[in-house]
């Protein structure tokens, strides 16, 4: 199959549609310019370039206004201008990505990080680990690609798009990884005599941004929305600091080296969960403060900004958020007969593979059972349900994983050479 190639001009069209999109508004030109880069003009955090600046000084240089903030983003633009694996570098290096205009949009973070995980297959269009979105929660040997995105874009703005594709599939794919060991290699740093056949993409800018103006929450938008007193500024300077920590928290659980077996990846996958929860526990107790500062009329205003960005989504998406919901799809089925046929277990491996097959049925039922993405309505509420999601992710993540390391003691080498293809195969 020919693999398909784009030259540098067609990237950077993509790049100016998806930033005609997101100039719209939505998370677009308001909550896009930076959503999580909502500091860039007022220098918001004090002791980091002084304190608020009230009124409409909040977001200079960023073209945010309450117009925009109504506008929403044409979700249809930005997937229209696509990011394919052979210009995927040219993505990352553009000027939209580092200034954080497609990283603020998670329809394009999900066409990144389906450019990025295809990145070593020529010719294919998709994987059976894609989520219903169209992204991918496995990119190489880094689990959940600009995970800290998807929590602040669900607890401002309500936008479960990102946030709410990860449950069970991704546990799934951490048992039958579709990565071999060589294109597992390819993502992460290469010897320069290496370089010339890596054609996979580098994990660094998938782990999140290190820098503060892309990093942190949106606290020049929060800022114009509520107009804060003095002494709410300094809780919301707060807040903002406490984000961009959690931001680089979230980035010391990048994957160093690749994981090659099952039980690799699904530690891999806890190490990642558990540091998602640390950050949470720490703008959690900051968001809550700065939330409960403010008087009901500034509280409907916080509020307002979801409200706004899911009636902007819906006049843009007549279906809906496609992802927000926790359903498991065929693909994701337990493939037995593939595994007897290519393992051909004994009684013992057979009774252990039975407990990991149950254990992996309960844990999908629980996490859909416990799938909750349009419930709640207000930022601290929803940073709650999202401690709540990890804290049944990483449950279910321990338990698999125990009845995984089970199994996998009693195999063979080959044994497990064979599980271990079995998700490549599924791809090629």
């Amino acid at each position: 199959m020919v693999r398909p190639v784009i030259g540098i001009a067609a990237m950077a069209f993509a790049c100016m549609l998806a930033g005609a999109a997101l100039a719209k508004g939505g998370h677009g030109g308001g909550h896009g310019g930076g959503h999580g880069g909502g500091h860039h003009g007022g220098g918001h955090f004090r002791g980091h370039g002084g304190g608020h600046a009230h009124g409409g000084g909040h977001h200079r240089g960023m073209g945010f206004t309450a117009g925009a903030r109504r506008g929403g983003p044409n979700f249809g633009q930005i997937r229209n201008a696509a990011i394919r694996p052979a210009t995927f570098r040219n993505a990352l290096n553009s000027s939209a990505f580092r200034n954080g205009r497609l990283i603020s949009n998670p329809a394009a973070r999900a066409q990144l990080a389906a450019a990025a995980a295809l990145a070593g297959w020529s010719g294919v269009s998709s994987g059976w680990w894609q989520h219903a979105g169209g992204g991918y929660g496995w990119v190489g040997p880094l689990f959940w690609p600009f995970a800290y995105n998807d929590l602040y874009d669900y607890t401002i703005w309500g936008d479960g798009l990102g946030f709410w594709g990860y449950g069970y599939p991704d546990i799934y794919a951490g048992i039958f990884g579709p990565y071999g060991y060589d294109r597992l290699s390819a993502y992460l740093p290469q010897q320069p005599e290496r370089r010339r056949r890596a054609r996979s993409a580098p994990l660094d800018q998938l782990c999140g941004s290190g820098r503060r103006a892309i990093a942190g929450l949106p606290i020049d938008q929060i800022a114009s929305a509520v107009q804060p007193t003095d002494a709410q500024g300094a809780a919301l300077d707060a807040l903002g600091n406490a984000s961009v920590d959690a931001a680089a928290l979230i980035r010391t659980s990048c994957p160093m080296q690749a994981a090659a077996t099952a039980p690799g990846r699904l530690a891999a996958m806890q190490q990642r969960i558990e540091a998602m929860q640390k950050a949470v526990d720490l703008v959690q107790p900051a968001l809550d403060q700065f939330y409960g500062s403010l008087n009901d009329e500034q509280k409907a205003r916080f509020n307002a900004l979801a409200e706004d960005q899911r009636r902007a989504s819906a006049s843009n998406n007549a279906s809906g958020s496609p992802v927000q919901n926790c359903s498991v799809s065929a693909a994701f089925d337990w493939p037995g007969a593939t595994i007897e046929e290519r393992l051909r277990p004994n009684d013992t491996q057979r009774a252990a593979l039975q407990v990991l097959q149950d254990t992996s049925a309960k844990v999908s039922a629980s996490l859909k059972a416990a799938c909750e993405p349009n419930e709640v309505m207000t930022p601290p509420a929803r940073m709650a349900t999202i401690r709540k999601r990890l804290d049944a992710m990483l449950d279910g993540i321990k338990s698999v994983r125990a009845a995984l390391d089970d199994f996998y003691a009693t195999l063979n080498d080959e044994q497990k050479a064979q599980f271990e293809a079995i998700g490549p195969r599924r791809t090629s």
